[in-house]
């Protein structure tokens, strides 16, 4: 009786690999081919290497080396008189180097070097101005920065004066009986006198059309004038010739 087979031996759970002997083979062709190029790639750029390395040497030991009686040129010279290491020309005015080679290396077209030469220098000068404007710009910011900061300045002080001195012609007029002002500006209102304490930077004058500096010189002549008083010395003269003697000028800038 014959024995039935076996499906769960080796014979039939063990896979067999495909092995075709072709493959390889293949496999191993296609790998000494590429390898074969890479080498000859090589071999091309170290030969294309060599072959300027050996130029620019040749070309270098020709222009180091001096011209002998074989080149024409040179011996047409020695028969006009010319000596080696002599300078051209007939009173010896010329040059005695030769003019050297310019060797061009690039793919560009005649000029191009020089016009590459002419763009990068625009593009320098056109930098260079950018950076004078800016800088020049800065500058007049900054200029009329200090003319606004020092206008401001100029205002509050001029605004202050004239507070003080409409304290000061309030006192001195009340002092002397007098019991209205000359003008309604002259004295501080003691409404006004508050917000100027609150609000030195608010401060305004709305009872007539003229400007705090013009109120100022007004008021200021008016307390020389009526009580021989100095806002900026602070003092009371005796007398007008007291004053004129005594007191620098009708202004701030003279007490400076």
């Amino acid at each position: 009786m014959e024995e039935e087979d076996d499906y769960m031996s080796e014979s039939f759970t063990n896979v067999q690999q495909d092995v075709r002997p072709g493959l390889p083979r293949l496999r191993r062709m296609k790998e000494a081919i590429q390898k074969e190029e890479k080498q000859r790639e090589a071999n091309q750029k170290n030969r294309q290497k060599s072959l300027k390395e050996e130029e620019k040497e040749r070309r270098d030991s020709v222009l180091k080396s001096a011209l002998g009686n074989e080149n024409k040129g040179f011996a047409l010279l020695q028969k006009m008189g010319y000596k080696s290491g002599q300078a051209l020309g007939k009173s010896g005015e010329g040059i005695v180097e030769p003019i050297p080679l310019n060797i061009k290396t690039g793919r560009g077209g005649l000029g191009h070097e020089e016009l590459q030469k002419r763009k990068a220098e625009q593009q320098l000068e056109n930098y260079r101005r950018k950076i004078h404007m800016k800088k020049q710009a800065d500058e007049q910011a900054a200029d009329q920065f200090r003319m606004r900061f020092k206008s401001k300045h100029e205002e509050r002080k001029i605004e202050g004066d004239l507070r003080k001195s409409q304290r000061a012609c309030q006192q001195l007029d009340t002092q002397k009986g007098i019991e209205v002002p000359k003008e309604i500006w002259y004295w501080v209102e003691p409404e006004q006198e508050e917000k100027d304490q609150e609000e030195e930077e608010k401060n305004e004058y709305k009872d007539s059309d003229l400007s705090v500096l013009e109120k100022l010189q007004i008021l200021t002549t008016y307390l020389r004038e009526e009580h021989f008083y100095c806002i900026w010395c602070g003092t009371a003269y005796e007398e007008s010739a007291d004053l004129s003697s005594n007191c620098p000028g009708n202004s701030s800038a003279d007490h400076d």
